[in-house]
This record gives structure tokens, sequence and C-alpha cells, in this order.
């Protein structure tokens, strides 16, 4: 009885874990068709407390004004205008698949002169263009900036960047894209990381779920359902079925550093082979410590300046030669590089040479 408990127990807990590594296939494609599109526009902030842009440095602001007041009928030419309280601006978003008009989208607004601050600034109706050259959205809304700056006669501050702002629900779509995605025969599943195997078990995983073939890798970075296999109502109704069938996932094994944090990153499939490492520092201090000798007494002589350095070479013991058994798991493999206890730095030289020693079985990436 004791034992088949414990085979039930083990049985659970395998049937858990597996539960647990896999990914619902929308986390893991794109679909066909169904993708943001991004705007662009070019506007002006007003509002600000003095913190605009200069004129004189930055005249597109002068002629983007000028434009806007003309448009709503305020007649400027010939008039001289420094205001400080505007600065023209950048301002993107990205239009959401299926998109409808009326509906609002975030945007992002950046300075583009020398304004200090956009804060409590708001943004002027702006169009937003597609790069077809379509206006599929307008801009306008008060800028959230998410710094702050501070200026003194000798000295000033800013924390975070406040020439950059968001505008939450600060555009509204007026014009849809023309796409039928009802019409669709078939759609393309585009892995956002492309593997052989990952696709092979997304075409397994459809085709289980459905009982019949209904999808068909043709490469490394694409699966492609047929909408009539399926037997659904719509595309829309096959995806919804489809985006939450859970895959493993295969990756390739990669190592990631980052030398100016002292990163080190390893995926679950690294493994290193049977290697031997010897790791020491070499370290050069030079001091300088010069004096002033002083001329005798009631001489003419002047003082002078006589350079002293004491110049030192230090080398560390280091770690001898290790040995580093081969892993054949993650943890293993962690376990062997720990036991050099070497600082996480020295660690990235270590898998470096391990690398270009042909003993590190993974991609290695250095940023």
């Amino acid at each position: 009885m004791k034992t088949l408990i414990l085979a039930f127990i083990s049985f659970v807990f395998l049937a858990t874990t597996s539960q647990a590594n896999t990914i619902r296939i929308k986390d893991l494609v794109e679909f066909d068709g169904v993708r943001g599109n991004d705007l662009v526009g070019y506007g002006l902030v007003v509002g600000l407390n003095g913190t605009g842009d200069g004129i004189r440095n930055a005249p597109f602001t002068e002629d983007i004004m000028s434009n806007i007041l003309e448009r709503l009928g305020v007649n400027i030419t010939g008039e001289q205008f420094r205001p400080k309280n505007v600065a023209a601006v950048f301002v993107t978003a990205t239009l959401p698949p299926f998109a409808r008009a009326g509906s609002s989208i975030d945007v992002t607004v950046s300075a583009i002169g020398d304004a200090k601050s956009l804060l409590g600034g708001t943004l002027i109706m702006t169009p937003l263009n597609a790069a077809d050259g379509e206006i599929y959205a307008v801009g306008q809304g008060t800028v959230i900036a998410g710094g702050a700056t501070a200026d003194g006669d000798g000295a000033n501050v800013t924390q975070g960047v406040p020439t950059s702002g968001v505008i939450p629900n600060g555009a509204r779509v007026e014009l849809e894209l023309d796409f039928d995605f009802s019409a669709l025969k078939s759609i393309r599943l585009a892995l956002r990381t492309p593997d052989f195997t990952t696709a092979g078990r997304i075409e397994r995983a459809i085709n289980g779920k459905y009982g019949r073939v209904v999808s068909r890798m043709l490469d490394s970075g694409t699966v492609v359902v047929d909408i009539g296999a399926t037997r659904a109502i719509s595309p829309a109704h096959a995806l919804g079925t489809i985006e939450n069938i859970g895959v493993q996932p295969e990756r390739k094994a990669k190592v990631v550093v980052d030398q100016r944090s002292g990163t080190i990153v390893m995926g679950a499939d690294v493994r290193i082979s049977r290697v031997a490492v010897s790791q020491g520092n070499l370290t050069l201090r030079i001091q300088e410590q010069p004096i002033v000798v002083q001329p005798n007494p009631f001489s003419n002589g002047q003082p002078i300046l006589v350079p002293r350095t004491n110049a030192a070479l230090e080398e560390e013991p280091g770690i001898g030669l290790a040995e580093v058994e081969g892993g054949t798991s993650l943890s293993e493999v962690i376990a062997g590089l720990n036991a050099l206890g070497v600082s996480p730095r020295d660690m990235i030289d270590i898998l470096k040479s391990i690398k270009a020693a042909g003993a590190l079985h993974a991609e290695f990436i250095v940023r």
C-alpha cells in the first residue's frame, strides 16, 4: 500500500512539474495579421512654467507655433514673440490591432529642442501618421512627465527625465485599418524565437487538441493553421482556442554576461566539459608623493618641488590550478564554477576562457 501511495505522489509531482513548464502558444508566437502599427507626429506642448524651448536655439518651435495660430485665425505676420512656455515635441504611439474609430490609445511625448521640462504642459492637437503617410489618430492632452528639475545661480539638479512624458488615452483613433480578418482561410503563427523543436511541438499540440491535422510546420519560425480544418465559426474563434494551448518550448543554451554590472545569466541547458582552471590577479600600484625643498635661510634661492614615486607590483596567489567537473545539469555547472571561489567579474573572464577552450557548450553573449 505504501508503494502505491508513493508511486501516486510521484506521478502527481511529475504531472504538476510538466504542467508548470508549459507556456501558452499566445506567449510564444505572433499571429499573422494581428500586430500593432507605429504612429508618429510633430506637435507643440504649451503651458510650461518657463521651461520651454529657447526660440533662438529652436527656430522650428516658432514656425509650428505660427502655423497653429494662423490656422486658428490669428494674424501674427511681422510680430516678434519670444514665449518660454512652449516646446516642440515628437509624439509617438502604437495603433493596436483591430483598433476602431473613436477608441483611445496612449501616446509618448518627447522634447526635440532645448526645453528643460515638459512637466504640467498640454499637448495641442497633433495628427499621428503611419508609414503610409495617412493620419490614423489625433493626440491631445496633459503631459505626465516622469522627472523634475531645479536650477539655481550656482548649481542645478535633475531627477528622472523631465523632457519626456506620456498621455494616457491621449490620442483618439480616427481611421481604421482596412483588414478583413474574418476572410482568412489560413493563419501563420510566427515564433518569436525560431526553433525547429518548438515549432514541431506547437504543430503536434494543435493537432492533438483537435484530434486531426489542422496545422503544419513550414520552418523553424512558422506554423500554418488551416481555419477550415478547425471547423470553427470564424478565424477569431479558432485563435481563441489555439492561443491557450500549452507547449513546452525549447531554447538554445546561452550564457549572457553584462561586463558593466558583473551580471551572469545562464540558461537551463548550459553544459560544461571537464576542465582545469587557474586564475590570479596582478596589481600595479603607483603613488606620487612629491616633496618641497626649501632654500637656506637668508639666501636668494627658490623652493623647488622634488618628485618622489613609489611603485609596487603585487600578484595575488589566486586559486591555483583547480579542476571543474563536467556538469550534466545547470545546478552541477553552477556548483562547479562556485567551487573556484572567485568574484562574479573574475567569473566572466573564466567563462570566456572556458569558452575559448571549447569546454563551454553554449552560445556566449557579452553585452
